[in-house]
């Protein structure tokens, strides 16, 4: 089976350049680096680089539209997308290949490199409506090529949620990820120790929309959506009791969430409508051809 490797990558040089090396010592049938408008020289490091096969530029900060872009410039009998931050184990390959001789999708575990040892994920999954859903690490997962055309892809509406959302269309078309703990990727645990500012608005925006896309109006959309909404409230106002944060903004976090699950809903509910098909997919692949801005392909 030739397997292609797709690693879209924003002002990611230095971590990109592991995860390169990574992959050379696999044997990957191709390399598609997708770089969006980086700023950091990533342009020139990959093109000075004789193990990439193919770069696509693009001018759009959406990880889904590199997905997109590199899917479409591949050429293997199945496809793995990486993150730049990630660098495969020994074996990755073997395992993907091995993987998908017998499911349709595959993932495997985030090995997070600590001061006192090693940190690793596990499988996740959740029965919604009847279906089996099996997340995956969007940075680490290997499709057949059959089933991502039956997908069409990446959901390009969503900048952030984009392999939440592929996963319920697997399960959606009667298809299954697997998971294989031989499909290692390892990546360097943060470093500054400050917390993340989180987006709320497009963190719920993406939760509602994909819910609501993929499950209609039943009740587990409001539900669901709801229970985030709930924990993260409660944690908010732990760190506004410890003094970590200001009241005010907790009631503007609220705010945000309201306002970005509302408009999920609705334009999730309008792409249900627009696109009844399985794969729920309005803007897929297949929806435009214009992504890339310039390719450098040496194949």
């Amino acid at each position: 089976m030739d397997v292609s490797v797709v690693v879209p990558t924003l002002n990611d040089r230095d971590q990109l350049r592991g995860c390169l090396e990574s992959i050379a010592g696999e044997g990957a049938h191709e390399v598609v680096v997708v770089n969006g408008p980086s700023t950091d020289g990533t342009s020139g490091m990959v093109r000075e680089r004789t193990d990439v096969d193919v770069l696509v530029e693009i001018d759009e900060r959406n990880v889904n539209v590199a997905r997109n872009a590199g899917l479409d410039r591949s050429r293997g009998d199945a496809v793995g997308f990486l993150a730049p931050t990630m660098a495969v184990e020994p074996g990755w390959l073997e395992a993907v290949r091995e993987a998908l001789s017998r499911a349709d999708a595959v993932t495997g575990p985030t090995h997070e490199r600590l001061d006192a040892g090693v940190a690793t994920d596990t499988v996740e999954s959740r029965r919604i409506r009847g279906r089996q859903v099996t997340y995956f690490n969007g940075g680490n997962v290997a499709f057949t090529r059959e089933l991502l055309a039956e997908l069409d892809g990446f959901d390009e509406y969503l900048a952030v949620g984009g392999a939440r959302d592929a996963a319920h269309r697997v399960a959606g078309i009667g298809s299954e990820v697997d998971w294989s703990a031989g499909m290692c990727v390892a990546q360097e645990a943060a470093t500054d120790g400050g917390t993340t500012e989180r987006d709320w608005r497009a963190r719920y925006r993406s939760l509602a929309y994909r819910l609501a896309k993929n499950y209609g109006i039943h009740p587990t959309v409001q539900f669901r959506t709801l229970r985030h909404a709930g924990a993260d409230a409660a944690g908010a106002l732990r760190d506004v009791i410890r003094g970590e944060a200001k009241p005010t903004s907790w009631f503007g976090n609220g705010r945000e969430v309201a306002l970005g699950g509302g408009r999920g809903y609705v334009d999730g509910l309008w792409a249900r409508y627009t696109d009844p098909n399985p794969s729920r997919n309005p803007r897929g692949l297949s929806a435009r051809a214009d992504r890339a801005v310039a390719i450098h392909d040496r194949r």
